[in-house]
């Protein structure tokens, strides 16, 4: 059995698929994942830039 991989979603996307990729590798809602991100975001102002480095780091889905 191949393991799971972290990619950015091509399907379920709003800005950069980094949401969308979350919620498909930790089977949650990607939702959720957006919900706290914009949170963060207006908490302490860190969501964005985490959401920057994500969206460099993971790397896109394969084949689409």
């Amino acid at each position: 059995m191949e393991p799971k991989r972290l990619f950015r979603s091509q399907t379920d996307r709003v800005l950069g698929g980094v949401c969308g990729g979350l919620g498909k590798f930790f089977t949650i809602d990607p939702v959720l994942i957006r919900v706290l991100w914009a949170v963060s975001f207006l908490v302490g102002g860190i969501g964005l830039l985490a959401y920057i480095i994500a969206w460099i780091i993971i790397p896109g889905e394969p084949g689409a």
